[in-house]
């Protein structure tokens, strides 16, 4: 009964609403052309659950793929796939660019991955394909019924985060956090300070990184982490700002 009662309402959080996106959608051919392996894909989304995660965590971007590109053929669900993100109803999934068409989006690109480290962090999220959220667990959806819950700042983060403990569970952050975290690649880890005087340095600091839960990750992380470098699809594709066409 409570996964039946918790579809119901996965299904209501994910229904779309009209929105008016603060960024311009990019074409699905550019948006491709710009794409490399381990690229993350922010996606402005218009569900309610949508609206929720992006007033909790004060950001235009409510959802996360990860771009796999060819590397995942034959494992993914159709050829023509080359993403890999976390549905609340469906779990774990490959799609097409064709799944984000008008919605805004950015990409934001991991620096310094080998193509093998790259392979490496699309393999994880390749190897949880099919993996679910367990919607069992209702009072974790029912907290985002009010778009805009009343919540002290402090404890946003940690209302994003699903709690059900099932390790199978599929948030698209979560997921994407991981598959970094499992090459050791930072997100946004938190940061401490330690003296590290010596005579020849007696200011000097060693600056200790500390891994956050991957279950407190947001989408909007790998916007502001000062790891991944955000590509702009039009300025990629040689912008010159002299044919543009004015009223």
């Amino acid at each position: 009964m409570l996964d039946k009662v918790g579809r119901t309402l996965a299904g209501f959080l994910s229904r779309e609403r009209h929105v008016h996106g603060a960024t311009p959608p990019t074409s699905p051919d550019r948006l491709l052309s710009s794409l490399e392996p381990a690229d993350v894909l922010l996606v402005e989304g218009n569900s309610q659950i949508s609206t929720a995660i992006k007033y909790l965590t004060q950001s235009t971007w409510s959802h996360a793929a990860l771009y796999v590109g060819v590397h995942g053929n034959g494992r993914l669900a159709r050829s023509t796939h080359c993403f890999v993100e976390a549905d609340l109803i469906a779990g774990v999934r490959s799609v097409g660019v064709e799944a984000f068409t008008g919605m805004p989006t950015r990409i934001c690109r991991p620096v310094g991955l080998n193509e093998e480290e790259c392979r490496a962090v699309a393999d994880f999220a390749i190897a949880r394909l099919g993996h679910h959220y367990d919607l069992k667990n209702v009072i974790d959806l029912a907290r985002y019924l009010l778009p805009t819950p009343p919540v002290p700042t402090r404890f946003r983060r940690r209302m994003i985060a699903f709690g059900s403990g099932d390790p199978t569970r599929a948030i698209c952050s979560t997921l994407i956090a991981q598959a970094f975290q499992a090459v050791h690649y930072p997100v946004l880890p938190t940061v401490e300070y330690r003296a590290a005087a010596t005579e020849q340095c007696p200011d000097c600091v060693d600056e200790i990184m500390h891994i956050r839960h991957h279950s407190l990750f947001a989408p909007r992380d790998f916007d502001v982490s000062p790891y991944f470098r955000i590509v702009k699809p039009t300025i990629e594709g040689k912008f010159d700002f002299r044919t543009l066409k004015w009223a």
